[in-house]
């Protein structure tokens, strides 16, 4: 009897584990997506850790609100779909705040201000953006750089070229396989230093408006959105926003 009792105590004890989440699982953290191939907002680097100014602010916020947070390396598009369905909780990659997007997620307060600019060789004779119609235009897909194409020169206009990741407009940029690349201007500032000033330059075009960059969570996800909120206002208050601005963009 004695030994059936041990035997009873023993499965008992199982079936309990069993039905106990290990402290591993409950530690996964908040699912957050980007496209880390878009310096200097985010870089994946070899050891594949993810840095730039999104990656430090998303940490300043995890700290400012004792989240944890899952950063992980996506891909824009599986990025913006992720979130969209469900699977990330929410999305950071310099996403600008657009009419369209807010009918599909909910964003936060803005936390940079950005506009777009075109990225020519220094030949180039484009001075403005309609300049640059007839001319073969880099992009990357379902960006704000490609709307402004499009709001330019048309939906169909077939000079668009557009590309999964910058990295590569910027390449075929270089090898002269368009003409321009209309991107991001903290972006473009970035891999102008390392094309040289001398061989390209950058034209700014005052019909580009001013945008917004935003973190997307789910629609109706307002748990996580106002903490989200509250992370960014901190930081902001606090001067640890200024201190990262600063490191990745100088003085303001």
């Amino acid at each position: 009897m004695r030994f059936c009792m041990i035997i009873l105590s023993l499965v008992s004890s199982l079936v309990l584990l069993a039905g106990c989440d290990s402290p591993a699982e409950k530690e996964h953290g908040i699912k957050v997506g980007t496209n880390a191939e878009f310096p200097p907002f985010e870089k994946l680097e070899g050891n594949g850790k993810i840095t730039g100014f999104d990656a430090e602010i998303l940490s300043a916020v995890a700290k400012a609100e004792n989240l944890s947070f899952d950063f992980q390396h996506t891909g824009w598009d599986v990025m913006l779909n992720g979130v969209a369905r469900g699977r990330l909780d929410a999305g950071i990659s310099a996403i600008t705040i657009t009419e369209g997007r807010q009918k599909i997620y909910d964003f936060t307060e803005p936390y940079f201000e950005a506009k777009q600019v075109i990225l020519v060789p220094s030949a180039s004779p484009v001075k403005t953006l309609n300049d640059l119609k007839g001319k073969k235009i880099g992009v990357q897909s379902s960006t704000t750089g490609e709307q402004v194409v499009q709001k330019a020169f048309g939906n169909t206009y077939p000079g668009l070229k557009r590309y999964d990741v910058i990295s590569s407009a910027v390449e075929d940029l270089k090898l002269g396989r368009i003409d321009a690349v209309v991107v991001d201007e903290a972006v473009n500032a970035e891999y102008l230093k390392k094309l040289g000033k001398s061989q390209f330059k950058t034209v700014q075009d005052s019909s580009m408006p001013a945008e917004s960059y935003g973190i997307i969570v789910k629609k109706g996800n307002r748990e996580l959105l106002n903490k989200l909120n509250s992370g960014l206002k901190k930081i902001k208050q606090n001067g640890t926003y200024d201190k990262i601005y600063a490191k990745y963009f100088g003085d303001k």
